[in-house]
């Protein structure tokens, strides 16, 4: 299957703890840019994961991510929706029919996510009327038995051949990395005190040591 056909208007969307957004971020809504018509971002709370940030926070770091990005393509074809988000999918998806009724929604995830999918609230009533889109994440391969446990459960999948660099959020939570989160995120960052960054992160004025 074809991530876009002209025959039906597509939606992609992308929820994502965000905490704190990462490289890897970027490159995910970069690579549906080009995959996509639209695509639709938010922050939310995910029930398995104890989160850094409040969501007011990450919803505000992910919007610079989506800022940058939308800066360099047709208005309106990135958007930040935190209206969508919710710890739920089945409410999410129930937001975007309302706000886009004609378009079939493509909900992407990332490869780690797929063992997980099963026992999210209510994903009898939500997977058989969405695109599952799979992303590879780095250390998470595609395992045969949970595409085949998606499939049982409705789910159409396909695989978005997308290279995204090996960032995750639970290592910057960890171990600050300037070069694992987007360049423009990094004064925010420093200003607000969030997860460990310093000045010292900064890059210096004129390239100077």
């Amino acid at each position: 299957m074809s991530a876009n056909t002209a025959s039906t208007a597509t939606v992609a969307l992308f929820g994502t703890s965000a905490d704190p957004p990462t490289v890897g971020h970027r490159a995910v809504l970069q690579g549906l840019l080009e995959l996509y018509p639209l695509v639709c971002t938010w922050a939310s709370e995910n029930p398995f994961k104890q989160h850094g940030a409040p969501l007011q926070v990450r919803a505000a770091l992910l919007g610079a991510v989506v800022d940058e990005l939308a800066a360099l393509h047709e208005p309106g074809r990135l958007q930040l929706r935190q209206d969508f988000s919710s710890s739920r999918a089945l409410n999410s998806l129930n937001e975007v029919k309302k706000e886009f009724p004609q378009h079939q929604a493509v909900m992407v995830v990332g490869s780690d996510l797929l063992a997980q999918i099963p026992s999210w609230y209510a994903v009898e009533q939500w997977l058989p009327h969405c695109q599952l889109a799979v992303v590879p994440r780095c250390g998470w391969p595609i395992q045969k038995n949970d595409l085949e446990l998606l499939e049982k459960l409705g789910g159409k999948l396909s695989h978005l051949a997308l290279l995204i660099p090996e960032s995750a959020s639970s290592t910057i939570r960890r171990h600050p990395n300037p070069e694992l989160v987007p360049a423009p995120l990094l004064p925010q960052l420093v200003e607000q005190n969030l997860y460990g960054f310093t000045a010292a992160d900064l890059p210096s004025p004129c390239g100077l040591p």
